[in-house]
């Protein structure tokens, strides 16, 4: 076992992962890699605005020809949004759900935003801790 030199830290830990995880759930349809990356990197970007984002689950369905997809997003202080969006084409729902879920992330953040301007008792606020959100 080597010692670390001067000024090198000897990590052993795992690192943490950087990236969200994203869950992908198939009803009815066989989630394939190439959807699952396609749901990733449409939902990455947006998610990176909202720090307060703890957790993202997409749920893909075919019901004859309507596929649906549903976007669950949960983070912080009690915040839950769902968007879904249904298409003839699966791609252009996962493209619907995601808009619906950034314009009700950026509803929410604003709300609490505003919110938390009328504090006056000394606390910490939103607009302290976050970057403001530049769409």
């Amino acid at each position: 076992m080597t010692t670390p030199r001067p000024g090198e830290t000897n990590n052993t830990q795992p690192k943490r992962k950087t990236q969200m995880d994203i869950q992908v759930t198939g009803r009815n349809v066989s989630v394939s890699d190439e959807l699952k990356a396609y749901v990733a990197n449409k939902l990455l970007p947006v998610l990176e605005n909202y720090p307060r984002v703890e957790s993202c689950h997409a749920v893909l369905s075919l019901e004859k020809y309507r596929q649906t997809a549903s976007i669950v997003v949960q983070g912080r202080d009690k915040m839950h949004i769902e968007a879904a969006e249904t298409a003839d084409d699966m791609y252009a729902a996962i493209d619907g759900a995601v808009l619906r879920a950034d314009k009700q992330l950026r509803k929410s953040r604003q709300k609490m935003i505003e919110r938390q301007q009328g504090l006056s008792d000394g606390r910490q606020r939103l607009t302290d801790i976050e970057p403001p959100h530049i769409p």
